[in-house]
């Protein structure tokens, strides 16, 4: 197999460029550098380690963990990993079916006494003390294509997993950087903006937010940008390479996830996409059509002296896309 492009991997295993160019971040895989060719690919190897990461991800196995897994070259450490995940799987199982039989007990009751919906704690009590959790059967030989059709199914978002957010206008300092690693250098010159300016002591809730820009259309991935905005007070004024704009803000879906987690971005799309009443309002693709990414709690995170891979275990996103809500249509606004 030749060496691959950072588009052409991005497309075979269905993920996003800046997932991949997590996975670098955080070492779980490592692009090479071809001769004459400043930019990223990947070798056989890397690829086949990259669909081993895949496969570990379909099964819900944390990326901390499966860094561990291929750090290793002892059995024990997956067996550990996956033995743990198992225990896990198993107590949601259980949980569920005993949600699951108490519904079904529920409906019988409520079928043979259809006058009014009652049910004396004590004869609850008596149910619930009386299931029995049954187990579930499986082949034992499960395909690729029913692995991802069941991590699908698991990774559909609820109304729960989403919060409709108003992100109001703010001025901001905007950094931008295009190929190589953007996000990384984007959030050094961030964070020597607050540390020169004391933002935090001048706007004590500043926010700050990221997108692709642009997103990457090259093969190579030469043409990828990454830019960040931190909100500053209205009266300031900003040196070069920042730029100040202005933030309009408005309303969004919101979905947290840990750091590393972009893959939920694909979640977070299907559930507005699939809305009956939530519509997205997107704007300039160029820029991530106006999704953004909002570090939730780098205010207390950035003066930390602590490495890049334990910031990020503490670090959580809000993935943000930006939408009209029509449940709110035919409502009358007080004045």
């Amino acid at each position: 197999m030749e060496l691959q492009t950072i588009s052409e991997v991005s497309k075979r295993f269905g993920i996003s460029t800046r997932t991949l160019r997590y996975y670098e971040q955080i070492g779980l895989i490592s692009p090479v550098k071809k001769e004459d060719f400043a930019y990223r690919t990947y070798d056989v190897d890397t690829v086949t380690r990259l669909g081993q990461i895949m496969i570990l991800r379909k099964l819900r196995i944390p990326l901390r963990q499966i860094a561990e897994i291929l750090k290793s070259d002892s059995a024990k450490v997956a067996i550990e990993v996956l033995e743990h995940s198992l225990s896990e799987i198993d107590e949601e199982i259980t949980s569920l079916s005993t949600i699951r039989s108490i519904i079904e007990i529920f409906i019988q009751k409520l079928n043979l006494n259809t006058a009014e919906f009652a049910l004396p704690d004590d004869e609850l009590l008596d149910i619930i003390d009386s299931l029995t959790v049954s187990k579930m059967n499986f082949k034992e030989k499960k395909t690729m294509e029913e692995l991802s059709q069941a991590s699908e199914t698991l990774s559909k978002l609820s109304d729960k997993d989403v919060r409709i957010v108003y992100l109001p206008p703010a001025a901001v300092a905007s950094i931008h950087a295009i190929g190589g690693t953007p996000e990384l250098d984007t959030d050094a010159m961030a964070r020597q903006f607050i540390k020169k300016t004391r933002l935090d002591l001048h706007k004590p809730d500043f926010k700050y937010y990221g997108f692709n820009h642009p997103d990457g259309t090259k093969a190579d991935g030469s043409d990828h940008g990454y830019e960040r905005w931190l909100t500053i007070p209205d009266d300031w004024e900003v040196e070069a390479p920042f730029v100040k704009k202005q933030f309009p803000g408005g309303l969004y879906a919101a979905h947290t996830i840990p750091m590393g987690a972009f893959e939920e971005w694909h979640w977070l799309w299907s559930w507005v996409e699939n809305h009956e009443q939530i519509e997205m309002e997107l704007g300039n693709a160029a820029c991530m059509s106006g999704l953004l990414e909002e570090h939730l709690n780098f205010k207390n995170l950035w003066s930390l002296d602590i490495s890049p891979d334990e910031m990020d275990k503490l670090m959580q996103l809000d993935l943000l896309i930006p939408i009209k809500d029509h449940r709110t249509d035919g409502f009358k606004r007080m004045r």
